[in-house]
């Protein structure tokens, strides 16, 4: 069952976002969703972005339904030309941006040995690329309009690789490279940045992986569970908050512990890393 992340608890004020306009690009589902819903019980506007236009429609009418605040904007991260029109769209339209959450991605699991060229790149463009325009363009946003910025990546638990996912992990760890790079370069312009790192959570997202690999999820982590939506959308809504203030080139990891103790077999676990005698 979709965990419904309109009704369950938030630790954070109704009104801690009121009058502010926040991005969440891929805000029309999973993770995504869940932030932009969050912010908006918040008393934030949220604007969501990504490719498809029913989705971001949808969320925005969850948030109508509730006096809610979502507005859906088409955006392919991968073009760049688009990435610099919608911001310009975005100044006019709403001044500056307090936050830009960063979640749109995607990969596929499959063998690192059986990539194609074109599967690689597809990954490398929307999760390294497209994440590294996105938070450019946000950058100039800000210092065009003489504002203070605070950009959230979405990104992975990357330090011990991740099997079956090879092309997201060197995307994600470039953006996690990028984070810790300007989080200095951009400090003069009053603009924090910093990674949000998820372990296994429970979201549409999983359906990509084979059944063989989704019975072994329970042992990605010492809690032997996957994370809820709602654990993920409230720490980016604390790393795109006032709370997070002097936070800047951190990853902040949420996945109950797996980065100590874990596995995550994400196209299933080969017969030579068996248990079996």
């Amino acid at each position: 069952m979709q965990e419904d992340v309109w009704s369950t608890p938030s630790v954070f004020a109704p009104g801690v976002f009121s009058g502010q306009t926040v991005l969440v690009s891929g805000g029309g589902t999973g993770i995504g969703r869940a932030i932009a819903a969050t912010l908006a019980r918040s008393g934030a506007h949220v604007v969501v972005c990504g490719r498809t236009q029913e989705k971001l429609d949808r969320a925005a009418q969850e948030a109508r339904e509730r006096g809610l605040q979502i507005t859906p904007y088409t955006l392919n991260i991968r073009e760049p030309e688009e990435i610099e029109g919608f911001f310009a769209v975005l100044a006019k339209e709403f001044g500056p941006l307090a936050a830009v959450v960063n979640n749109a991605g995607g990969q596929f699991p499959q063998a690192a040995i059986d990539y194609s060229v074109k599967g690689w790149k597809a990954v490398i463009d929307t999760n390294l690329n497209g994440t590294w325009m996105m938070m450019q363009a946000a950058a100039r946003h800000w210092r065009d309009l003489q504002a203070p910025g605070n950009i959230v990546n979405v990104v992975a638990v990357v330090e011990r690789g991740m099997p079956g996912i090879a092309h997201t992990v060197a995307a994600r760890a470039g953006v996690i490279g990028a984070t810790r790079t300007v989080a200095v370069e951009w400090a003069p312009l009053n603009i924090r940045v910093n990674c949000l790192a998820p372990g296994l959570i429970a979201s549409e997202g999983l359906d990509v992986y084979p059944p063989e690999a989704q019975k072994e999820f329970p042992l990605a982590n010492p809690m032997k569970r996957p994370g809820t939506l709602r654990e993920i959308a409230q720490a980016a809504v604390f790393l795109a908050s006032p709370a997070s203030s002097f936070m800047s080139g951190e990853v902040m990891t949420v996945d109950g512990g797996g980065r100590m103790w874990g596995e995550l077999w994400t196209a299933g676990r080969p017969d030579y890393f068996s248990t079996q005698a």
